[in-house]
């Protein structure tokens, strides 16, 4: 009989979205003549752009042929679309070694898989509330964790605490699920944070495109010393709609070195390129050749003019709960809402109280942590009519 992860057990007993389709389901059975507006699941619904979709059927047609055709590829992705992001990256004021660029099939997938570069001993310190795959993934290994309060006090936007010692720390900047976003005098302090403890940031930056107001980052690598101490993570299922395409990409700078128990030097960078050679086979050829064509000047405008769709319905979100004198943050920055539940709710109870009376879907923030046990998050991502129409019924519940 084998030894089973006995860590498993320390999970909860669903995953969050899992247990929001379990209960939009059971509702529906029961509903089926009721219209069910969805805005809690943070996936898109504008198309791929025009520039992508060409680039897409070029690919596939050079693939029919022998001359062209591509069959395995270099695990850390084609040059030609690494050197398209360091290209975005430079423009955004961070310089990122074509190199230290991993391409995968999704962030969420990167930052649950570079657990396997940490022991298991290290202590991993998230912010609450949290994107749930970083807690997880991290029980799963059986690895301790710490938190550190995301409130409205602090704008949802928690800083180092001295007292805490940790060494592997995640931030997600603009954050899901609260939409807040750290300057570049906050990144700082956790920069200098992570070096003075040896510590490594892993930093989930899956909304970086949805920044707007002038001076907020986009990269973590456009603040001194970041190099030293951090991993990105980014991706284009926002960005540019790839949900079901799937592309992301990790840079890992060469200069992450520390030193192994018995002394030898290990390099981050190598290990993940040790691991993503042996467990990936690369993502295909087709996706990375559109991912490029997004990358262009004419696919970054195509990019824009979704983006600004999305921020229309971030827009039409926050007018109502301004005219409610309902407390949220988001929605400039990032395609999420995060607000305070009407009626002194807790934020299932108020799950089920919007999909009963309004048949509107949002994601519960007890499922972020317990600093979201009150709070609720909508996004941005739905058509303009369905959002409308959502905050319509909204509207006349409160």
């Amino acid at each position: 009989m084998p030894l089973l992860n006995e860590n498993y057990q320390n999970l909860e007993e669903s995953y969050l979205f899992a247990e929001i389709a379990r209960r939009v389901s059971k509702y529906e059975e029961a509903h089926p003549d009721q219209k069910i507006i969805r805005l809690g699941i943070g996936d898109v619904t504008k198309p791929l752009t025009k520039k992508a979709i060409a680039a897409l059927h070029e690919a596939v047609d050079m693939q029919a042929v022998s001359e062209t055709f591509k069959g395995y590829g270099p695990e850390k992705g084609y040059e030609f679309l690494r050197n398209a992001i360091s290209a975005y990256y430079k423009r955004n004021g961070a310089d990122v070694d074509p190199d230290t660029i991993f391409i995968s099939d999704g962030a969420k997938s990167d930052t649950g898989n570079i657990t396997d570069l940490f022991a298991k001993d290290n202590v991993v310190l998230v912010p609450d509330p949290v994107y749930p795959v970083y807690v997880d993934t991290n029980i799963m290994d059986g690895r301790k964790i710490v938190y550190i309060n995301g409130t409205a006090e602090n704008n949802f936007l928690p800083m180092p605490d001295p007292s805490i010692k940790a060494d592997l720390i995640y931030l997600c900047s603009p954050n899901n699920p609260t939409g807040a976003c750290y300057d570049k005098e906050q990144l700082k302090c956790w920069i200098d944070y992570a070096r003075s403890n040896q510590a490594v940031i892993l930093f989930d930056a899956a909304y970086e495109a949805f920044v707007s107001q002038p001076g907020l980052p986009h990269s973590i690598y456009e603040i001194e010393g970041a190099k030293e101490c951090a991993i990105e993570f980014c991706s284009l299922s926002k960005t540019a709609g790839f949900t079901g395409t799937r592309c992301s990409y990790t840079v890992i700078p060469k200069e992450l070195v520390f030193t192994a128990s018995n002394g030898v030097e290990m390099s981050l960078h190598a290990m993940w390129n040790r691991r993503h050679s042996t467990k990936f086979n690369g993502t295909p050829y087709i996706v990375q050749y559109a991912a490029a064509a997004v990358f262009t000047e004419e696919g970054m405008a195509e990019c824009q003019a979704n983006i600004d769709y999305y921020r229309e319905n971030a827009r039409i979100i926050s007018q109502v709960l301004d005219q409610k004198k309902i407390p949220y943050t988001g929605g400039v920055n990032s395609p999420y809402i995060w607000f305070e539940c009407p009626k002194g709710m807790e934020s299932w109870e108020f799950f089920d109280y919007l999909l009963e009376n309004a048949q509107v879907v949002g994601t519960p923030g007890a499922g972020f942590g317990e600093n979201g046990k009150n709070y609720f998050r909508l996004t941005a991502f739905g058509q303009h009519e369905s959002t409308k129409e959502a905050m319509k019924r909204f509207d006349q519940l409160f």
